[in-house]
């Protein structure tokens, strides 16, 4: 009994005295090149305490606790000394440190300077050393925004912008050209047609940066022009983490608003998912026979199987509300460190926008009237509940030589959609309509990252793979849409204004790709060179397919239903072999609507990176890319089926040049060229004709498009100071070739759209960003800062000429008094970009408080077709607060609020035509939003 005691007497005193050290840990990075530090020393100054970093440029050091001088250095590179390191008992604290390399004529020059706990300043290292331009944000800067997810926040990088709240644009180029990536591999979203990831499904206590690379390089991938995103999240944490948050959310124009609209759904909605409510209840091959049919005996079953519900309900919005955990830790396994992340996160938002509106307008037959007459124009209510939940986690292991990494991410959302509202038509058909629309979109995202990096001996040749295969599911389930026509004594349903309508649409796609990359340091020119070649492949297949039904009359006055969906499929109403009368379903088969595609990419690269002088260095590359891609389906009629048809077979060369003089250590001039893609998406390279019922809007694929082909020239000039301050010019060109816009598909139909191929664009364009501290006026105002960065472009392009193109219909449904240009802006491509943010941060007494403004510029939406008009994006001016204060002696716990689109401005799309005519396209007013939060960390 008595050893039992001692030995537990024994663990207690050891695991008090191990608690009462503290962790000096962090990353020693190359300045020579944008890379790790590998087997530099670190020593404790005035202790025989010391390390060396490994492979990955990874350190870590136990001492007492204490405020320290720590000392680093290596062979050939200007030793630094970090003064005033504090040191607590059970806490690491981060040191990253990038040594330069030392002059040949100099003896060697040891740098002094004090620890600094802003992480922003490491991530503006990165741009600093980084031979492609590129910007960054850190989760320093995140936090300082107060924002929880990645969306929030890098709108404060310099020519990015956020559409819809969740997608990156960068230098407003939209989102074909820009494109994100997790950890250096392509994931798609849960709207797999975009380019880009949605990012407010990344937390951001799990990410170690987010880097956005600008120019081109050959180990990049060539489908990008604006900008790649790379999300990279933490591997190894220095010690253990553990969070917990929640936050509540109000907005005045959307909760506790009785007259909100919804649906009866399903018992599983609230965790983004269907419990089956929305299922198809026969099958998709299922034969409806009609009335008169002789096999009518189960049109009733069949009938009667379908949910009944076809009206919107008015009830009480509930607020918006998050909550999230995350855990990461690290432990010895031997000699070798295993590291664990974990992130889960759950939103639920509600949106109503009351009064919205919508419109289709086009020009008058005759050219002397400027006014716009409507083809349609909506105008009610629309509710929306939002729910978005995901699970990251990753699990790392660390070797002497060796890392490997395996991420799981699962994104799951439902959103249920209902929406009531007043249609007016004029020009096809003059009548007036009231509609309901339910709607509910299940998506998906499964993706699995493994990766290994390896090192020789003295880490000069390095090996780098990953396999990341994914799975996305985007299920529309069970659409509907009731239209009654408004008569002088009531409501009727007519073929005039459409039938009721059911729609079941299935996306499902699957992604494979791997990669691996070869790195190897060499002496070139008397100084450290790196070579680089690697390899990609990536699958692509999807399987799309659309189940339309409509409901019909049989015998019956519609106009007996009194305007009330509901009644519908009422059981008294539907159709029988008894009494012969009333509602049944009728099948709808669109063969345009069902396809199987594939993608292939095969790629390969080659670059070096070099110094021509002590300042002069560059990176010169060539990427090749064979790109195919497979269509089967048919189109509307049936008349033309494609089996496994090949659409683009492309082997393409992509060079990369970028070149970089440092006038000084801390001032840096670029320049650089690269030539990269645009490649149609899927539903783009189809015969698909897809119909949002909302808006009525029918989009047509177009199997003739073309890749779309880019010649980017980038030049910079940037000058970095301490506590993380800064200042840059930039100016661009990029020179389009066949660059794709969505346009109107024809005059008789101006609800129909496609994409299709321009003949060419140019783009200019010219920023300014910069970062800086109120230090300069007085030392205690060195926590007060100011980051503005400002996009000015400019972009014109040339519109198709020919019978029945772009320009010929422009010149034929001129106004008088009108000039048509042969040019005109890109679509999608904004004029500028503004993003102002005012902050304080004390990091001591732990409150923070800021104000950040961004705006972004009239952008043309959609393209007009001879009668229609073009449709600008207006400038939305969004003005956001935020504060928090931490509290406790470790500032563990902190509270946070919020307050959004302060200026209440509108979203508004215009019809913009000569003579200063102005017309709706859309409407919403998103009002002002105010949330509290509250984070604990352990």
């Amino acid at each position: 009994m008595l050893k039992k005691i001692l030995f537990a007497t024994t663990l207690v005193f050891a695991q008090w005295c191990f608690a009462q050290t503290g962790t000096i840990s962090g990353k020693m990075m190359d300045g020579e090149f944008n890379d790790v530090l590998p087997f530099a020393n670190i020593l404790i100054k005035g202790t025989t305490i010391g390390s060396s970093s490994d492979f990955d440029g990874v350190y870590a050091l136990e001492v007492e606790p204490g405020t320290y001088t720590v000392s680093f250095s290596y062979i050939g590179y200007t030793s630094k000394e970090i003064t005033d390191v504090v040191v607590e008992a059970g806490k690491a604290t981060e040191v990253n440190v990038t040594l330069q390399p030392a002059s040949a004529q100099l003896d060697e020059v040891v740098v002094t300077t004090t620890v600094s706990k802003n992480t922003e300043a490491s991530v503006l290292n990165l741009q600093k050393n980084s031979v492609n331009l590129m910007d960054g944000l850190s989760l320093e800067a995140i936090k300082t925004t107060g924002a929880s997810n990645i969306a929030s926040a890098i709108k404060s990088v310099p020519g990015v912008s956020v559409q819809e709240g969740k997608y990156v644009i960068v230098r407003g180029l939209g989102d074909r050209y820009t494109k994100s990536i997790l950890n250096g591999m392509d994931i798609p979203g849960l709207d797999p047609d975009k380019n880009t990831v949605q990012m407010d499904i990344f937390p951001t206590n799990i990410l170690e940066n987010v880097i956005v690379l600008k120019s081109a390089a050959a180990e990049l991938p060539a489908d990008f022009t604006g900008g790649v995103v790379n999300v990279v999240t933490k591997d190894f944490p220095a010690q253990k983490q553990m969070s917990f948050s929640a936050s509540v959310g109000y907005n005045n124009n959307m909760h506790f608003k009785d007259n909100y609209l919804s649906y009866e759904g399903g018992g599983t909605d609230f965790l983004g998912f269907d419990d089956g409510t929305r299922e198809l209840p026969i099958s998709k091959q299922a034969v409806i026979p009609s009335p008169s049919s002789s096999e009518n005996e189960n049109l009733e079953g069949i009938t009667r199987s379908f949910e009944k519900t076809m009206a919107t309900e008015r009830q009480n919005s509930k607020p918006d509300f998050s909550l999230g955990f995350s855990y990461g830790n690290q432990f010895d396994v031997g000699d070798n460190k295993l590291g664990f992340i974990a992130s889960l996160d759950y939103k639920n938002t509600t949106t109503f926008y009351e009064g919205f509106e919508n419109g289709i307008y086009q020009k008058n037959p005759e050219s002397d009237v400027n006014e716009l007459r409507f083809d349609r124009r909506q105008e009610g209510d629309i509710g929306s509940n939002n729910i978005l939940a995901s699970i990251l986690t990753g699990l790392s292991y660390k070797t002497g030589k060796s890392k490997y990494r395996l991420n799981f991410l699962h994104i799951q959302n439902g959103e249920s959609r209902a929406a009531l509202y007043d249609q007016e038509t004029q020009i096809s058909n003059s009548i007036e309509v009231v509609k309901d629309n339910l709607e509910y979109t299940q998506s998906s995202v499964t993706n699995l990252l493994l990766s290994g990096k390896h090192t020789s001996e003295d880490a000069s040749f390095v090996t780098e793979w990953s396999l990341s295969p994914t799975l996305a599911k985007v299920h529309d389930k069970d659409i509907r849409l009731s239209t009654f026509i408004v008569e002088p004594n009531g409501f009727s349903i007519s073929p005039d204004a459409g039938f009721p309508q059911r729609l079941w649409r299935n996306l499902e796609e699957t992604n494979a790709v791997g990669k691996i990359d070869f790195s190897k340091s060499y002496e070139m020119f008397g100084n450290k060179s790196m070579l680089k070649f690697g390899g990609l492949y990536s699958y692509k297949q999807r399987e799309y397919d659309i189940q339309n039904y409509r409901i019909r009359f049989f015998d019956f006055t519609t106009a007996d239903l009194n305007g009330d969906p509901d009644l519908i499929l009422a059981d008294e109403n539907i159709w029988s072999l008894d009494n012969n009368s009333g509602s049944y379903f009728s099948g709808n088969f669109q063969p345009a609507n069902n396809y199987d595609a594939e993608q292939n990419t095969i790629a390969a690269y080659l670059s070096n990176e070099f110094k021509f002088s002590e300042k002069f260095r560059a990176i010169l590359g060539l990427r090749a890319e064979q790109f195919t891609t497979y269509f089967t389906g048919q189109n509307n009629t049936g008349s033309e089926i494609y089996d496994n048809e090949k659409t683009i077979d492309e082997l393409d060369f992509f060079p990369s040049a970028n070149l970089i003089y440092g006038f000084k250590e801390n001032m840096n001039f670029r320049v650089s060229y690269s030539r990269t893609t645009a490649r149609p998406s899927f539903k783009e390279l189809s015969v698909v004709q897809i119909t949002d019922l909302l808006t009525g809007t029918l989009f047509i694929g177009n199997l003739d498009l073309v890749p779309t082909y880019v010649d980017n020239f980038d030049f910079r000039y940037e000058v970095f100071g301490d506590r993380a301050q800064m200042l840059a010019f930039s100016s661009f060109y990029k020179k389009l070739k066949d660059p794709i816009e969505i346009v109107a598909y024809s005059n008789v139909a101006p609800n129909q759209i496609t994409p299709r191929n321009a003949p060419s664009a140019d783009i200019f364009g010219l920023e300014l960003e910069a970062r800086k501290n109120f230090g300069f006026i007085s030392e205690s105002l060195s926590n007060l800062s100011i980051n503005l960065n400002v996009s000015v472009i400019d972009s014109k392009i040339e519109m198709a000429k020919g019978e029945n193109q772009e320009y010929e219909t422009r010149l034929a449904f001129a106004r008088d008094g009108e000039t048509i240009e042969e040019t005109r802006e890109l679509q999608g491509q904004s004029p500028y970009l503004v993003n102002v943010g005012l902050n304080y941060n004390n990091r001591e007494t732990g409150f923070e408080t800021g104000a950040f403004f961004n705006v972004q510029g009239k952008t043309l939406q959609v393209i007009g077709f001879g009668q229609n008009a073009d449709v600008y994006t207006q400038p939305f001016n969004s003005l956001n607060f935020n504060i928090s204060k931490a509290f406790g002696e470790e500032q563990r716990s902190k509270v946070s609020f919020k307050a959004n689109n302060i200026l209440g401005d509108d979203r508004e799309s215009l019809y913009e035509s000569f003579g200063g005519i102005t017309n709706r396209y859309s409407y919403r007013d998103p009002g002002v939003s105010f949330s509290l939060g509250y984070s604990l960390s352990f």
